[in-house]
């Protein structure tokens, strides 16, 4: 893909300040500025590569995390380079898994490849992205091209990696074939010359071997930019759908902005911070206002609003948020109504005691009684399980029939 870099990038200042937003780490952070900076003022754009595992994709706002860091660099008009590693899924990285995990199939990979690509799009920009799988040049690789590529590395470097070193010391099998993945996805980097690989902070040991091969075949090695792992509507967890603390890209417009409204006022931040596209200074101003008295719920809705309509448009985030206030009491749920901390256990406290700490109830019978009534909604959905309880770090809005509300600040004792 040849082309300048865009007549709407920012100033080589502003640029740095929004490309080491929400990361983890920039390696080596110096060495890249410069040659960021440098192809910035060329007008050069850098090849960008992250790469991706077919496995069964159904993603969620955790992992548009990397695709939005691609697709602000796609904006400035860098080269980005998605690539589908259908040939390494078929040996199966086993970062932070205890066993060796089993391979895919090629009918499998072909599949979750397809699918892979129906859902980034979503995010980053088709006309201006190259996909590519790593199969079209590993699949050419012969035996003494892998044992040349595994002369490159030592047993002792592989078992540095954090997975491979606990289950060599807890006596766990690591089969040969698992020390080939990082070498091979490390070889991507030399097949596509890459200037800078994007990946999650649990990809690092694997994001550094692109580096090291690249210098051993004599190229300048690409620099290393690890994002971190959202944490989810809990605040706590890392977002996952086994823990049902995320967001789809796939959900209903109604259930995605219901789920964004839900977060902390703290939490709410670190959302902007990685799943904005809003510039930096822009957020800054978010939080100064409300550091001035501002209501944080009118900055929520715009979070709300903006993730919808990357996913469905305009017209279905503003109907969702209409559904949203609709849903809310008919509308009685005052913006500025004044938030509550309340100091819970660390193991949380039941909706009845909540109730009560809130000064919804005048006792935690009244509570059981009123949910036991289906009078009880808590974030717009009605409560039916009177064991229900609620963590520390959740920020909540409580209704008792139409007329009774509270929003409250849950903290650890």
């Amino acid at each position: 893909m040849e082309h300048a870099l865009s007549e709407q990038s920012w100033e080589p200042g502003a640029s740095w300040a929004e490309i080491k937003r929400g990361t983890d780490e920039i390696i080596p952070e110096a060495e890249f500025r410069e040659r960021f900076e440098k192809a910035t003022a060329e007008g050069r754009p850098l090849i960008v590569k992250a790469g991706f595992d077919p496995t069964a994709p159904d993603l969620h706002l955790g992992h548009t995390v990397l695709l939005n860091k691609m697709r602000w660099l796609q904006d400035m008009g860098h080269d980005i380079v998605f690539l589908i590693g259908d040939f390494t899924g078929r040996i199966g990285d086993p970062t932070g898994k205890n066993v060796t995990r089993k391979p895919l199939t090629e009918a499998q990979v072909e599949a979750n490849a397809r699918t892979y690509e129906a859902q980034i799009f979503r995010v980053l920009d088709p006309a201006r992205t190259r996909v590519v799988l790593n199969s079209s040049w590993l699949n050419d690789f012969s035996a003494a091209d892998l044992i040349r590529l595994a002369s490159s590395h030592t047993v002792a470097r592989m078992l540095e990696r954090d997975d491979f070193h606990k289950r060599y010391h807890a006596n766990q099998p690591i089969a040969i074939h698992e020390f080939l993945y990082p070498l091979l996805q490390g070889y991507d980097s030399v097949a596509l010359e890459a200037d800078l690989e994007l990946g999650g902070t649990d990809q690092k040991f694997n994001l550094l071997m692109g580096r090291h091969l690249q210098q051993a075949n004599g190229q300048t090695p690409q620099a290393v930019l690890t994002m971190p792992l959202l944490e989810g509507l809990d605040g706590v967890n890392k977002m996952s759908k086994s823990l049902d603390n995320y967001v789809g890209i796939d959900e209903a417009p109604d259930e995605q902005y219901g789920k964004l409204m839900s977060i902390s006022d703290t939490l709410m931040w670190r959302y902007y911070e990685l799943l904005s596209f809003e510039t930096v200074d822009v957020v800054t101003g978010f939080r100064e206002a409300v550091a001035d008295g501002d209501n944080p719920m009118t900055y929520k809705h715009r979070l709300a609003g903006e993730i919808v309509a990357r996913f469905h448009g305009e017209s279905a985030a503003e109907k969702a948020r209409e559904a949203f206030v609709a849903r809310f009491s008919n509308k009685v749920v005052p913006e500025d109504i004044a938030l509550m901390p309340i100091v819970v256990d660390a193991e949380g406290i039941q909706i009845a005691a909540l109730l009560t700490a809130s000064e919804l109830t005048q006792s935690n019978g009244e509570g059981m009684r009123l949910v036991k009534q289906g009078a009880v909604r808590v974030d717009g959905e009605v409560v039916k399980d009177k064991a229900a309880r609620y963590q520390p770090g959740q920020e909540l809005l409580l209704q008792v029939g139409k007329r009774r509300i509270a929003r409250v600040s849950l903290s650890a004792a």
